[in-house]
């Protein structure tokens, strides 16, 4: 059964007239007039007896019991400040994610700067479902991973997250709500079972290309950064005073031509999640592939970079709204 403070926000939820507030750039400092603090239910037990043993020891003018009373009142209130603390001054530096394909869970990074305070038992909740707690000494940087549905291609923002905290005794939960101006990129799903890669165009067979592997030296070129210590060419580099690459000729298949215009017979969002499938298949194979929008073309080109800029592309076309 959920406790007040969770009963509460469900139904400021349901007004009409509740506002969210704009995203805030970060980072974004949590100050004392931004934290809530409402008894849980052991709090409101507590508070109940203790108001039982001030009656008491008021009716039998117990001087030891008034004495017991105040001294656990104290505590009690103790209790709500140091929860109070617990979340002031903490600051929300940076929101990151890699990003993954629409249906998956995004892996969210949210990094914290604890400040002049050591921060424990806190936890992080996004509106979107998903929490995790975190915790960590003062002047650190902490760091908590978030786990969020990635529902639709685009960007994605995180929404609104709540931060809280019922320690140091349980008795109170103190909270603020955060919502940083931050998105993350969602690839587009993939169709599955996706049928093969499209053939090469006619006329196009396969060809003979330089690439980093085969059989027969083609040339030698200047070293870049990412080239294989085994490909340097160093009787080559030793003549020259500088490091020459062997690159070698073998025969490869064509480029892929992955064309929305050829998928006439699909929707625009089936059209999407079969490019996306075809980009993620070409790159497992090692294949070149072309990517032809409506937006512009992408490549032809192979490797990370190649397979982000395409899908990226994809997940950023014009569709229906969420």
């Amino acid at each position: 059964m959920a406790d007040g403070v969770e009963r509460l926000e469900r139904w400021l939820r349901r007004l009409p007239f509740r506002r969210t507030g704009p995203a805030e750039a970060l980072p974004a400092r949590l100050d004392h007039r931004r934290i809530y603090v409402l008894p849980t239910r052991l709090g409101l037990l507590v508070a109940a007896v203790l108001l039982a043993m001030l009656l008491g020891a008021l009716n039998y003018n117990n001087n030891a019991g008034l004495v017991l009373a105040f001294l656990l009142c104290a505590v009690a209130l103790n209790s709500v400040v140091m929860a109070h603390l617990g979340l002031a001054g903490l600051r929300l530096d940076a929101v990151q994610a890699e990003p993954v394909h629409a249906g998956s869970r995004l892996r969210l990074r949210l990094v914290f700067d604890a400040g002049t305070r050591a921060r424990e038992g806190l936890r992080v909740q996004s509106e979107a479902g998903g929490a995790v707690s975190f915790s960590g000494p003062a002047g650190s940087r902490i760091e908590a991973e978030l786990a969020l549905p990635a529902t639709r291609r685009g960007w994605q923002a995180p929404g609104r997250l709540r931060l809280s905290t019922t320690l140091p005794l349980g008795l109170v939960r103190a909270w603020a709500w955060c919502r940083p101006d931050a998105a993350v990129l969602v690839y587009p799903a993939l169709e599955s079972p996706a049928p093969a890669l499209p053939g090469a165009p006619a006329g196009g067979a396969a060809r003979s290309r330089p690439e980093r592997s085969g059989e027969d030296t083609h040339h030698l070129r200047d070293y870049r950064f990412g080239d294989a210590p085994r490909l340097i060419a160093w009787k080559a580099s030793a003549r020259s005073g500088q490091l020459r690459v062997r690159e070698f000729e073998a025969g490869v298949a064509a480029d892929v031509q992955l064309d929305w215009n050829g998928l006439g017979a699909l929707d625009a969002e089936a059209r999407i999640r079969r490019l996306a499938a075809w980009v993620v298949e070409a790159e497992r194979q090692g294949r070149r592939s072309c990517l032809r929008l409506p937006s512009g073309v992408v490549g032809p080109g192979r490797g990370p970079a190649h397979r982000h800029a395409c899908l990226q592309a994809l997940a950023l076309l014009p569709g229906p709204p969420p």
